[in-house]
């Protein structure tokens, strides 16, 4: 292991100086590729206060992936995109699935983290997860992605607890023209075609279709397992400007068949459709409005076929009330129907259920002096299994100068129940045991609401232009923590969920960005972490057993060098780390990723991506024997704009 580390970080230093002579940058299509760290602290995020704010002043520790980094990196779905945020744990389990979390709690089915892609939340209300198996987006439109590692729930709710991901797509204005792309090995493909063009009364489109075939990974063992898959997907986008007033039209629909371990093949379908109005009511006031459809529908072979119709609306006002004070209120109410077939696998009962979801926020930004401000906001959310949450947070941050952000918060989160927790059942009927029939695990009514109650304390400065930097510091402590509890025998289910376990986990979120020359630029990340988990007494717990546990590593890096070759060529290698996973053992690793990328002409890009590069072979996660390897891998890329 160490070999590799040195090997790995001489392959960088050894390219980094090959690459410094050159000063000419490539001219990119994205909006913020070119821009000086400065420039970029001044970038508007959104997902921080639900309003605009510079990154520089944004009192949390967020990451933003720009449009550049995805284009650089080689990346050809969202997850391998997350992969470049230094505070999102990654891991990939096979061709198809990924674990995804950040500080903590890790699994393919982790719940504390809410993902949404501009603006629509894209949970699954089964398990409060998502499967990322049924998300994408044509990457080359994506304008940038907020990565924030810790609770969002006052602005965004229940499920927020430890972080959210928003994926905010360009304005179809910034789309004009075409785009055709194909990336493909021997048996994995990706394809995307996209136009852009002009609408009466000033609109603008995009529409866009694409295609992803993903070959099967095998295990340790080299058995297949299966997990490979094809998936299409089309959509638009539609923007007007009307005059104080603008109007955006979203809809995306997808179908996919997914193989899977020792089953027939998986088939997903869905469709959504979205539509934000923004008005400016005065200089001092703005008001915001949401409306999503969204259906969806998962046949799993042997283990559940779902149906879920989602309706979402949502509304906000910003109001400055003085030169001191902003005010950010609203509200939404969500509303799904959820119809899962009973399989052999397992039973969700009630089969069909209406969920109802409604909330009220309010937030205030005061400023006490010029250079400190008071945020204090809390959310009153109501869901049909717990009734009322409360979600109070409490900001402060100080700008002593414009290169500096000293700051620190205070909340409680909650993550709600998902129908996993409340009206699963396994198998998918009773079995005779004992002279009764019975099921293994069962439905547990008097589940609650898991809570954390978060404290963080934060630095980000500039102290010259061309470096950047950002220190989180934070501590997280729960209650209520989901166990899957044995009951006698003589009980209706032999095992049910509870809330039995407490913990804890600290940690430090560490990142940088330097611009060493103008054509050469590092990034680097580094996170360490202590997760923790005690069982209340008298509880025995069986998620291990079940493989339902979450799995942690305590420290993961990533270190990413970007080079432009010339004014027309760019390298970026990623070098990261992950240290072992503790249960069930998951060996530590290095791994690098890298993109060779060409543009022969200004309006075509040929790149060559490589994938895992140090080994032929890797676990990233999961459990013997049925644990899938990731292998190294190439592809060839083409891009052409038109």
């Amino acid at each position: 292991m160490a070999r590799t580390a040195s090997y790995s970080v001489g392959l960088l230093v050894a390219t980094t100086l090959a690459a410094v002579p050159a000063h000419a940058r490539v001219v990119e299509p994205d909006s913020i590729a070119d821009m000086s760290l400065e420039q970029l602290s001044d970038v508007i995020v959104t997902s921080v206060s639900r309003q605009q704010e510079r990154l520089g002043s944004a009192a949390a520790s967020v990451f933003i992936i720009s449009a550049s980094d995805i284009r650089r990196s080689g990346a050809q779905s969202l997850p391998e995109a997350l992969r470049l945020a230094p505070n999102l744990q990654v891991a990939q389990v096979d061709a198809r699935n990924w674990a995804i979390s950040a500080r903590g709690f890790n699994s393919p089915f982790a719940n504390k983290l809410l993902v949404l892609i501009d603006g629509r939340s894209i949970y699954s209300p089964l398990f409060s997860g998502v499967f990322w198996d049924a998300q994408d987006v044509v990457l080359e439109d994506v304008e940038r992605i907020e990565v924030i590692s810790g609770p969002g729930a006052t602005i965004w709710g229940a499920n927020a607890v430890n972080g959210v991901i928003n994926v905010i797509t360009r304005s179809s204005a910034d789309t004009q023209g075409g785009l055709l792309s194909y990336a493909g090995a021997s048996r994995d493909q990706n394809g995307a075609a996209r136009y852009g063009g002009a609408l009466a009364g000033g609109g603008t489109y995009r529409v866009y279709g694409k295609y992803q075939q993903l070959d099967d990974t095998v295990t340790d063992s080299g058995r297949n397992t299966r997990t490979g898959m094809h998936r299409s997907q089309a959509g638009f986008r539609a923007d007007w400007a009307l005059g104080e007033s603008s109007l955006s039209l979203f809809g995306d629909g997808y179908q996919g068949q997914l193989g899977q371990f020792a089953a027939l093949p998986v088939h997903i379908s869905g469709v959504n459709l979205q539509g934000r109005y923004i008005r400016k009511l005065s200089p001092e006031s703005n008001l915001r409005l949401q409306l999503i459809l969204d259906h969806t529908e998962r046949n799993q072979p042997g283990q559940f076929a779902e149906r879920l119709s989602t309706l979402d609306i949502e509304a906000q006002h910003d109001l400055r009330l003085n030169a001191s004070n902003v005010l950010t209120w609203g509200g939404g109410y969500r509303q799904s129907r959820d119809k899962v077939d009973s399989l052999a696998g397992v039973a969700f009962l009630p089969d069909d259920v209406n969920l109802r979801w409604a909330n009220l926020f309010a937030q205030e930004e005061y400023a006490v002096t010029p250079d400190l401000k008071l945020t204090a906001g809390a959310k009153v959310e109501h869901n049909d299994y717990t009734g009322a949450e409360y979600l109070p947070s409490l900001r402060l941050a100080w700008t002593p100068d414009p290169g500096q952000l000293l700051w620190s918060s205070l909340a409680r989160t909650v993550r709600a129940p998902s129908r996993f927790d409340r009206d699963l059942y396994s198998p998918g009927a009773p079995v005779q045991m004992g002279g009764r029939r019975v099921y293994v695990v069962g439905a547990s009514p008097g589940f609650e609401s898991e809570v954390a109650r978060v404290l963080e304390l934060g630095y980000r400065a500039q102290p010259i232009a061309s470096l950047s930097w950002s220190a989180t510091a934070y501590y997280s402590r729960y209650s209520q923590l989901r166990t899957l509890e044995p009951q006698p025998r003589t009980a209706p289910a032999l095992y049910v969920f509870d809330n039995g376990a407490e913990g804890s986990t600290r940690g430090i979120e560490l990142w940088g960005r330097w611009l060493a020359t103008p054509a050469w630029r590092l990034n680097a990340g580094l996170v360490v972490q202590r997760v923790q988990q005690r069982l209340l007494p008298g509880v025995r717990d069986a998620m291990p057993v079940f493989g339902l546990q979450p799995n942690d590593p305590s420290r993961h890096w990533l270190l990413r060098t970007s080079h432009d070759l010339s004014d027309r060529s760019t390298l970026e290698l990623t070098l990261r780390y992950v240290s072992a996973l503790p249960h069930p053992v998951v060996p530590a690793y290095y791994e690098m990723d890298g993109q060779w990328m060409w543009q022969p002409q200004p309006n075509l890009e040929v790149a060559l991506i490589g994938r895992n590069l140090l080994h032929r072979s890797h676990p990233e996660f999961g459990a013997l024997p049925n644990r899938s390897v990731i292998e190294r891998g190439a592809l060839l890329k083409l891009t052409w704009r038109f």
